[in-house]
């Protein structure tokens, strides 16, 4: 395969929108655990915290952009380097148990298109299933979602009694895995029950409410960690968790998971995105990124692999 690397930064036309990542298609029921006419703050009883809880996250890098020959036409590529991993918490300690890190090449499919084989590592091929550069960065979004599946499915994490995604599920169905949302892009409830989000104190959640989609179907509701009132939506977060059993399971594991996570809030003179990137998450990040590799001698590698297709050709001419 003969390619390119591109001059520019490899920043530079990377899709950063990550709104859209969102599914905004999700319809929501909000008469799941009180009637949505009878919704108020609601804050945990006497519940029983976890006693082992796994943090799942992952994180990409993009190390070159790159332009493929195919024919007469150039095909526009991304090299990145995804990575995820996880930390078991339990009381007194917290571990980064497991982790993988993988590159890849990303372009739209194409017969031209194969892995490319650097003195520092393979970045292998994963066709996308569009031609835009966002349709390229969600083939390398949906491909660190699957990193942080197959982390959390390895034997390190069967002790731990609950697992925390980074990010919606997205069609996760453990059935102790609970989803993070951080940043919310997408507004589920209805005017009504706005008042009862804005008015949640910290350690109070939402009643629980049914998303149903092309992400299945998840039990979901919004909490508050304790954070400094500068907006209305300060420290919210919403949380999601497979549609299985009864409500009143459901509710209890609602119930465990508000009142356990305000203990791993960041303080925002210790995190920039505080209170809600909790401390093993922001960990767990800065742990992954120590193991992508230098991009700077990722992108060299790439360039000299890029100038040897290029003097194959040649010879070839020749």
């Amino acid at each position: 395969m003969r390619f390119a690397v591109e001059t520019w930064a490899p920043e530079y036309g990377v899709a950063t929108d990550e709104s859209r990542l969102d599914d905004a298609s999700d319809k929501a029921d909000l008469d799941i655990e009180m009637p949505a006419a009878s919704w108020k703050p609601l804050r945990p009883g006497s519940v029983e915290p976890p006693g082992s809880v796994l943090f799942v996250d992952g994180i990409r890098r993009i190390d070159a952009r790159v332009w493929i020959t195919a024919g007469d036409r150039a095909v526009a590529g991304v090299c990145a380097t995804v990575a995820a991993g996880a930390v078991l918490c339990v009381p007194g300690s917290a571990e980064v148990v497991d982790h993988v890190v993988e590159r890849g090449l990303f372009t739209p499919a194409c017969d031209e298109a194969e892995d490319i084989v650097t003195r520092h590592g393979t970045y292998s091929c994963f066709p996308s299933a569009g031609e835009t550069p966002d349709d390229l960065y969600y083939e390398i979004h949906n491909r660190m979602t699957a990193l942080e599946t197959e982390v959390s499915n390895r034997d390190r994490s069967a002790a731990a009694e609950l697992l925390v995604f980074d990010g919606p599920l997205r069609t996760r169905t453990d059935p102790r895995g609970v989803g993070y949302v951080k940043t919310q892009h997408v507004q589920y409830l209805e005017p009504a029950q706005q008042p009862v989000l804005v008015g949640l104190a910290a350690g109070e959640r939402t009643p629980l409410f049914l998303l149903s989609g092309r992400g299945g179907s998840r039990y979901s509701w919004y909490l508050r960690l304790p954070a400094e009132r500068t907006q209305p939506w300060a420290g919210i977060v919403r949380c999601e968790m497979p549609a299985a059993g009864s409500i009143a399971d459901a509710t209890v594991r609602a119930d465990q998971v508000t009142a356990l996570l305000p203990r791993y809030a960041s303080e925002a003179h210790k995190d920039g995105r505080a209170p809600q990137n909790l401390y093993p998450i922001a960990g767990l990040e800065n742990a992954l990124r120590r193991r992508l590799g230098d991009q700077l001698l990722m992108e060299r590698a790439l360039r000299v692999a890029a100038a040897v297709t290029v003097g194959a050709d040649m010879t070839g001419d020749a």
